[in-house]
């Protein structure tokens, strides 16, 4: 049994499962407590990731058990499952981070891709029903974008993040979710006031680059040497002007993580701002612009511990094609 969320033999058990014809993944035999019918547990989602992953490496999508209106989404954009990244991929990093939501039937994975000439750090989540894939949603920073990001990000074990949180230190699903909606009001229109609470070690890793207690990285992001709340009550991402389209999908108790995704809207007219320290600051993003992001929030005791993001530059404004809007 897998004891920590973490998928370092899912390329053995790849190889084996390339070499086996499609099947649908056998959901545990564990009633939920509201009686209904059995539902996966995290072994099980852990299972469909390594179905996916195997799958995806061979380039070959109908080795999975799809279920019928199956949606797949590379980059925010809708496609069709065998376009993109399917074509493309030559390889994947030998370690991956996982965590799993029996209840949402989620299960996430972030990790490194390959692909013809380059290296990208990537964040997918699927969601399973009823014994099959029903929805997977990619996200790729491709390392010839823009930025301060590494050119060829690596991803390696961050125990912090495997750990099993006490359940003294567990906070409530529905609290978990408050605490990670709180990070993105805080950034949203970023003015020093705190709507979330942090562990005074807190760290953030955005693209494979650590943005926090990094002082190689302070003439590119000036409070790059400090810690997650001492950043934003200094006011810093005032530029952020909206964190809209929020989803929180997947909620790991056990481990006190909760998987979100979401949108950081910047209108460009802010030029000059002052951290709350009185140091005048130029904006970095002068023309409207939107960053779509995968993030990952460990939790312990209420407070976040640790912040793991994908993120990709789209269309400013650009709407996310998993949240229904009203017809016309």
């Amino acid at each position: 049994m897998r004891k920590i969320p973490f998928c370092v033999g899912v390329w053995i058990a790849g190889a084996i499962l390339a070499a086996l014809p499609a099947h649908p993944v056998r959901a545990a035999a564990k009633a939920t407590p509201n009686g209904m019918p059995p539902s996966c547990d995290r072994q099980c989602l852990y299972g469909f990731l390594d179905q996916y992953l195997a799958a995806l490496q061979v380039k070959d999508p109908s080795r999975l058990p799809l279920a019928k209106g199956f949606r797949y989404s590379e980059n925010n954009v809708m496609m069709e499952i065998g376009d993109g990244v399917w074509g493309t991929i030559t390889g994947l990093g030998d370690y991956h981070l996982a965590t799993a939501d029996a209840v949402n039937g989620a299960v996430g994975c972030y990790g490194i891709v390959q692909e013809t000439t380059s290296t990208s750090m990537f964040a997918l989540r699927l969601k399973v029903r009823d014994g099959k894939i029903a929805e997977a949603e990619t996200l790729i920073r491709r390392s010839e974008a823009s930025g301060p990001f590494p050119t060829k990000p690596t991803l390696a074990e961050m125990p912090i993040l495997s750990e099993i949180v006490p359940p003294e230190e567990r906070s409530p699903r529905e609290r978990m979710i408050a605490i990670a909606d709180g990070y993105f009001s805080t950034l949203e229109l970023n003015d020093g006031t705190l709507f979330t609470a942090f562990d005074d070690n807190c760290n953030r890793i955005e693209n494979g680059l650590q943005t926090t207690h990094n002082p190689d990285l302070v003439k590119t992001i000036p409070v790059a040497n400090l810690g997650c709340a001492q950043q934003f009550k200094l006011g810093n991402y005032r530029y952020d002007d909206r964190v809209r389209e929020r989803r929180f999908f997947l909620v790991d108790e056990e481990r006190g993580l909760v998987m979100a995704a979401g949108f950081i809207d910047h209108a460009g007219r802010l030029e000059n701002f002052t951290l709350t320290d009185g140091r005048p600051i130029k904006s970095p993003l002068r023309t409207p612009s939107t960053l779509c992001l995968l993030e990952l929030f460990k939790m312990r005791g209420g407070k976040i511990q640790q912040v793991l993001a994908v993120f990709i530059g789209v269309p400013y404004n650009m709407p996310s094609p998993w949240i229904e809007r009203p017809s016309n």
